[in-house]
């Protein structure tokens, strides 16, 4: 799980996937070269579905597929780094898991009265195998215990591996609050652990 980071770790995640060779890659993929726009998608396409699982999307390969769609469409309008382009990509996830949701919640419902699919706000199946590759069934389970604003900032933390600030940006909150729903959904996963509370 994430801990508190010094300011000099808080600049900068701790992983980037295309390394030196990013700049290269990003030129090649504005001009419109399938190599570099491959190389993109296999750098984050898994992390990204990963998010979008972990928050109970109900394509998440699918929306995922959507987020780079979008991505590569504006590359022209992004201007940064590798840890940049990481925060961005997960600020359009976040943006079309808001638009799947209010979308699913329009969708009529059927006739013996259950809503077809989740609506927005609502938890996560914790029986759903997806979640699984999140590292098993029993780590949805715990997600799906948490609030939803919980469960977004540690998944975009751990699984999105963005900063503090990143993961405010993309979710329209301020540092702070973020850190304080990182801090109580890390003790309300603790208190679940050592409770062996699990549905």
């Amino acid at each position: 799980m994430p801990r508190d980071e010094s300011p000099d770790e808080r600049a900068r995640p701790a992983r980037p996937r295309l390394g030196t060779s990013f700049p290269e890659v990003l030129a090649a993929a504005r001009a419109g070269a399938p190599w570099a726009y491959q190389r993109l998608f296999d750098a984050y396409a898994a992390a990204v579905a990963a998010y979008l699982r972990g928050q109970g999307a109900e394509d998440p390969d699918s929306l995922a597929n959507d987020v780079f769609l979008r991505a590569f469409t504006n590359l022209g309008t992004f201007d940064g780094d590798e840890f940049r382009f990481r925060s961005w990509l997960f600020t359009i996830a976040h943006h079309r898991l808001i638009d799947d949701r209010r979308r699913r919640s329009r969708r009529p419902q059927r006739a013996d009265g259950e809503v077809a699919e989740a609506h927005l706000g609502a938890e996560p199946p914790a029986d759903v195998d997806a979640l699984a590759n999140l590292g098993g069934v029993e780590v949805g389970r715990l997600l799906a215990r948490l609030s939803a604003d919980q469960r977004e900032v540690l998944l975009l933390r751990v699984v999105g591996d963005l900063t503090i600030e990143q993961v405010a940006e993309a979710v329209g909150k301020r540092p702070g609050a973020v850190k304080a729903l990182q801090r109580r959904g890390l003790a309300a996963l603790r208190r679940l652990l050592e409770e062996g509370d699990l549905p």
